[in-house]
């Protein structure tokens, strides 16, 4: 048996990253899954979604409108997120004489949001922290190209003394260290 026939009979993906929009057309719709375009800097967007129509909503490392997700919940629905932390890697942002660009986004800031949406009970609300560690320059620059808010405007030419200072610290530490920290949230719509 494969996972396409225990799907639940409509499944819906939305994505906003422009790179990640075709893939995800590429590589799910094959499988049955409706990619829908949204526009993630819009939290005030109404999502193309049908009232009380999913009984789970899923969401990783990306925005969304607590009152969106409440309205497409049928009741006894889950919205499961895992969520950045706005102060991660600010020890990172600070090596590039940077700020992280959420420092409010919080656990905090997203269950008083919940609290304020009505229907919503918060069954799960978590923090990790943790470590990204980096063993060459490379990987940095690779990961500052692939997540490019959290070094705005970076590119190796512009920032090169920041790179060769992270160097000095590799080649004295043989590894650099940043932290870390996720957030896992669990609501159910009553």
């Amino acid at each position: 048996m494969a996972m396409k026939d225990v799907f639940p009979r409509r499944i819906v993906a939305t994505e906003d990253y422009p790179p990640n929009i075709a893939l995800a057309r590429e590589r799910l719709e094959p499988l049955g899954v409706e990619v829908v375009e949204v526009v993630e800097s819009s939290l005030q967007q109404k999502l193309p979604l049908g009232d009380g129509e999913f009984d789970l909503v899923i969401d990783r490392h990306t925005s969304f409108n607590i009152s969106e997700v409440a309205r497409v919940l049928m009741p006894g629905g889950i919205f499961l997120t895992e969520q950045v932390d706005g102060r991660a890697l600010a020890d990172l942002c600070q090596a590039f004489d940077c700020a992280p660009k959420w420092p409010f986004f919080t656990l905090n800031f997203i269950l008083d949001g919940i609290r304020r949406s009505t229907g919503l009970a918060i069954d799960i609300a978590r923090e990790w922290e943790g470590k990204m560690v980096f063993k060459d320059v490379g990987a940095i620059v690779y990961y500052l190209k692939a997540i490019p808010w959290i070094v705005p405007g970076f590119s190796v030419e512009t920032h090169r003394r920041y790179l060769l200072s992270l160097q000095e610290g590799i080649d004295k530490e043989g590894k650099l260290m940043f932290s870390y920290r996720l957030l896992l949230i669990e609501v159910r719509k009553v």
